[in-house]
């Protein structure tokens, strides 16, 4: 028997897809970058058409089951108790009453349609003596069942160890990476105290309008973990959030594709910095992934399985997703876009899934999402201008087709050559991914557009609606492309690459015979892998920290100065152009709901209370021009007593001005 040829073409197309993304590492040189890819695609296309190197085909749809009837009066007892629920949430408050009304209208609702597992006619786990004619044969079925026992078990040990890279990535120095808070911080921490002095709000109105999800999550772990109103917690709760996407992405890898594409998925998700930057950072931004990634599962499980239940849960993510981070707003037009092409896929090849009954799931999704949303919807209704003020203030300009084109262009090119100039939560004018992630991703672009059946539209479709966010920056083209607001994309993104390396692996598995199959193809992966890891690693643990402490200012050292001289009330911060946020202190000390700032003109309010005092105002050792002169004048004019001191800062601008004033 001839043995295949060997693979010659997809490994050339790897290897010229790895030269081109190096290329466009900083400084990009985009031109041979280009040609590379252009002969990698054409090494790529070739190699699909002879059968060489493809994506693999989603797992068989299931046999309907019987659709079991709709319980109606749990149906009809939800609607009053959610209208009663509605009418509750107008004063922007959750309550105890309005969420019993809330709650118990969501349990009736999913009760009516929620569809119980028939028992299996087959059950069991090994077969019974009488199938068999002899002992033989049992026993042999016995071993094959061990087998394959043992098979799913070296796979879940599989699983364990890459949610174990994913654990260190995620987590590993997080007290310090990032090092400081920024205002962005202080306005988040401020809303936890809120709620802590009973401001229970369903939309916080703070600072153009934030949903509730990270606040009360917030609350919840510096209880857990006695971390306190602090930065701390929040990167403690936005780690955890963006861990918890990890299992779901691949989950859907292997409901797209098949169960090494979601790990494989999964893998590079948990490695990379894209994901790993937005999940420490300490804001909300691993809340849209994070719901991304189980609505989708849901929604396309339900297409292969067509049971309520999945159109049920896909809805309840949905509603919870827009709770979580206002990008998220746009998911629901990829879940109507999603059905569309559903319908379109079983008009077109004769599905077997009807038209009709997508039309019926839908429905039911949209009812579930609509029920979760129900108190931000209220709030939505009543205050349209705070609701929409964060999306509408970056969407609105004189002529937008220009600006969004010229956006789409930029969204599109962050995965592969510049990821914006945002820099506290990108490394600034570089790819996206790293070279291998890079180089996966676009030759898994290409292979969809060659093999274009359902799943491949829906991830190129699912990969433009979700970087819209970023895009729609009409007004401020300059923050566009960024990461957080295209983070949803991060889903599709890498389960398209997990297809890649997945189809590559078949063919090595194929193309290299029996005997060689299985170390090149682990080696292969590997030597992948650690690539990726390494410059990953680089990128989150030592260039993205470079960068962020060389913007951010030295609020901690504040905050330490403070916590010696001890006596709170008496320390003041004197603001200054472009200089620190005066709240920002206050994290470091445990006093969240302070802000220290005093302008210079209110200065000599202070003489009525008591000292010992403490001023603290900007220094610049080395540029006497950014020094605040008229502060130091002003101090000494005013306490002639008070004794300066400088605290020196690495780098040197960060320094700043203390001035003591001893107790008479």
């Amino acid at each position: 028997m001839q043995s295949p040829p060997f693979p010659f073409r997809p490994l050339a197309a790897l290897l010229l897809a790895l030269a081109a993304q190096t290329l466009l590492e900083p400084p990009a040189r985009v031109l041979p970058a280009f040609i590379l890819y252009l002969i990698a695609g054409g090494l790529l296309v070739w190699s699909f058409y002879r059968g060489e190197w493809s994506l693999p085909s989603p797992p068989p749809e299931s046999p309907p089951e019987k659709t079991q009837s709709i319980r109606l009066f749990p149906l009809l007892a939800s609607i009053p108790l959610l209208g009663i629920a509605y009418y509750l949430f107008g004063d922007n408050q959750f309550t105890f009453l309005n969420l019993f009304f809330w709650l118990a209208g969501i349990i009736l609702f999913l009760g009516a349609f929620w569809q119980i597992r028939q028992p299996s006619l087959h059950g069991g786990v090994l077969p019974s003596k009488q199938s068999y004619d002899n002992e033989e044969e049992i026993a042999s079925q016995c071993t094959l069942a061990m087998t394959d026992s043992k098979k799913e078990w070296i796979w879940y040990v599989f699983i364990a160890v890459v949610l174990l890279f994913a654990v260190f990535f995620r987590f590993y120095r997080l007290d310090y990476i990032p090092a400081e808070p920024f205002s962005d911080h202080a306005e988040k921490i401020q809303d936890v105290y809120d709620i802590t002095q009973g401001e229970t709000r369903i939309f916080f109105p703070r600072n153009t309008g934030r949903e509730a999800i990270q606040f009360y999550w917030t609350l919840l772990l510096a209880a857990v973990f006695q971390t306190g109103l602090t930065f701390q917690s929040l990167k403690i709760g936005t780690a955890l959030l963006g861990f918890f996407t990890l299992p779901f992405i691949y989950l859907l890898g292997r409901e797209i594709a098949n169960r090494r594409v979601g790990l494989l998925a999964m893998l590079f998700t948990g490695i990379a910095y894209w994901p790993n930057v937005i999940s420490r950072v300490g804001l909300r931004f691993p809340l849209y992934p994070l719901f991304v990634a189980p609505a989708f599962y849901f929604l396309i499980h339900g297409f292969r399985t067509r049971k309520r239940n999945d159109f049920l849960l896909s809805g309840l993510f949905l509603g919870f997703g827009l709770h979580g981070y206002t990008p998220f707003r746009i998911v629901p037009l990829l879940v109507v876009l999603t059905f569309l092409l559903a319908g379109a896929y079983a008009s077109n090849k004769d599905h077997t899934y009807k038209r009709g009954r997508i039309w019926q799931d839908f429905a039911l999704l949209s009812s579930a999402a609509l029920i979760i949303f129900l108190p931000l919807l209220r709030y939505a209704i009543s205050h349209p201008d705070e609701f929409w003020n964060r999306a509408a203030s970056r969407a609105l300009v004189g002529n937008p087709l220009p600006v969004f084109l010229s956006n789409l262009w930029n969204g599109l090119l962050m995965f592969n050559v510049n990821d914006g100039n945002i820099l506290v939560n990108s490394v600034v004018h570089r790819p996206a991914l790293d070279v291998v992630t890079g180089a996966l991703f676009v030759l898994g672009l290409i292979f969809l557009l060659v093999r274009r059946r359902f799943f491949d539209l829906w991830l190129m479709t699912a990969i433009v609606i979700l970087i819209l966010p970023s895009v729609f920056s009409l007004a401020y083209p300059e923050e566009n492309p960024a990461l957080n607001r295209a983070a949803g994309a991060l889903v599709p993104v890498f389960i398209v690459l997990g297809m890649t390396l997945d189809g590559l692996l078949t063919s090595l598995q194929s193309g290299l015979g029996r005997n060689g199959q299985g170390f090149v193809s682990a080696g292969i992966t590997i030597i992948l892998f650690a690539g990726s890891a390494l410059q990953n690693f680089d990128l989150l643990f030592r260039q993205y920290d470079e960068q962020y402490q060389s913007v951010v200012w030295r609020t901690s050292e504040m905050g330490a100065v403070i916590r010696e001289f001890g006596h709170y009330e008496s320390v003041w911060i004197v603001p200054y152009e472009h200089w620190v946020d005066t709240r920002l202190p206050g994290l470091w000390v445990g006093i969240p709901n302070r802000d220290f700032g005093l302008p210079r003109e209110e200065l000599a309010d202070t003489l009525q209370l008591p000292a010992p005092k403490l001023f603290i105002f900007k220094a610049s050792p080395r540029n006497a021009a950014y020094d605040d002169a008229a502060t130091r004048d002003a101090l000494q004019e005013i306490y002639p007593q008070g004794e300066f001191s400088l605290h020196e800062s690495n780098p040197w601008w960060q320094s700043f001005w203390v001035y003591f004033v001893p107790a008479e």
